[in-house]
């Protein structure tokens, strides 16, 4: 297995394990959505949004608060935007 499907399934296992059924559910419906589309450095962006604590992301995304660590990424925009279906 090469590098970027070590990341690959590092994400989509971290997206699915979150420790709350809502981010569980959020989260692996969001990275299932989008992982194979993204580059490397977008796979380490999303890799950097799923490291961080579960209220943090998910204030972010019912527009709750800001968060500085998530106003520069360009995968938490496209989570902000993300609807499931």
């Amino acid at each position: 297995m090469n590098e970027l499907e070590n990341l690959r399934k590092k994400i989509i296992y971290r997206a699915n394990y979150r420790g709350t059924k809502e981010m569980d559910i959020l989260l692996s419906a969001f990275v299932k959505s989008i992982i194979d589309k993204l580059s490397l450095d977008e796979l380490d962006e999303l890799n950097a949004l799923l490291n961080l604590e579960d209220e943090e992301i998910y204030n972010f995304y019912q527009n709750n608060t800001t968060s500085k660590n998530l106003t520069n990424n360009k995968i938490a925009g496209k989570l902000k935007v993300f609807k499931i279906l």
